[in-house]
């Protein structure tokens, strides 16, 4: 009985000198790990956003490069996470005039996407330019954006606006024709061929208030006036009438839509 009290005594001390010899070892693996993974947080969170971006992405367009891109923006090759504040670079980058919108986007820790999306011509206006009769182009939200080659593919299958008082680059429409913009940028994505039978709209103020539009067809020496609401209907309806006085005389200098109604005058007589 002693004998086998003695072997079994020193079998639990065995398995107890075990057991704390795999716990030390356990703790120095959770130690050893937890000082590794204190080491990545450190670096993940504390020292890497302070490193310089390793990839900078830029969507940008023709007109303006990346290098100006990232000069207006203010990032250089020593910019990083942290110290690039995307509301302050996305509106440094909205002031271009060439930019409609800006998006500046950061993904931790290193890497920084700059997309812009640039004004596209609804329509042009002619400015005096060093003396010279130049295209000024404007966007779907009335902004009058760059100036152009008259002789340029872009101005020439664009509609004319005139009836506008000394326009120049940074200007925009009036808030009450700024509409005007964006009807003929739909009218241009759906029903192209309705703009391209217009060569100018003139934009022409009423004796109190509001204006008038005064459209010139291309193939027609008939005008029409409309109220400033510029549509596919009337454009419709324009050309179905300028068709039915293309087989008349005498022809009516004017047609009037502002009623709902066109009426015209010839030599003295309405209808």
């Amino acid at each position: 009985m002693t004998a086998n009290f003695s072997y079994a005594a020193r079998g639990n001390e065995t398995k107890t000198k075990s057991s704390r010899k795999i716990e030390k070892g356990l703790k120095r693996l959770l130690v050893i790990a937890g000082i590794i993974l204190a080491a990545e947080l450190i670096w993940l969170f504390v020292i890497s956003p302070f490193i310089p971006f390793s990839t900078i992405e830029v969507q940008t367009f023709a007109e303006l490069s990346r290098a100006e891109v990232l000069k207006v923006a203010a990032i250089d090759e020593t910019s990083s996470f942290m110290s690039i504040n995307v509301r302050e670079a996305q509106e440094k980058l909205s002031n271009i005039i060439l930019v409609e919108s800006a998006r500046v986007t950061k993904r931790f820790p290193d890497k920084l996407t700059i997309s812009l999306i640039p004004r596209k011509a609804a329509a042009v206006t002619l400015a005096s330019v060093n003396g010279r009769q130049t295209p000024l182009f404007i966007d779907r939200q009335g902004v009058f954006f760059k100036t152009g080659d008259s002789l340029s593919t872009e101005a020439a299958v664009l509609p004319i606006i005139s009836g506008i008082e000394n326009p120049q680059v940074y200007m925009q429409l009036p808030a009450s024709l700024v509409p005007l913009a964006e009807k003929i940028s739909v009218i241009a994505g759906g029903s192209p061929e309705l703009l391209s039978a217009i060569s100018e709209i003139r934009i022409e103020q009423k004796s109190w208030e509001g204006y008038d539009l005064v459209l010139y067809p291309v193939h027609s020496s008939i005008k029409v006036r409309i109220e400033n609401n510029l549509t596919e209907e009337i454009l419709r309806y324009m050309l179905l009438m300028l068709n039915v006085f293309d087989r008349v005389t005498p022809k009516p200098q004017e047609i009037d839509f502002r009623s709902g109604i066109g009426s015209y005058k010839i030599k003295g007589s309405s209808l």
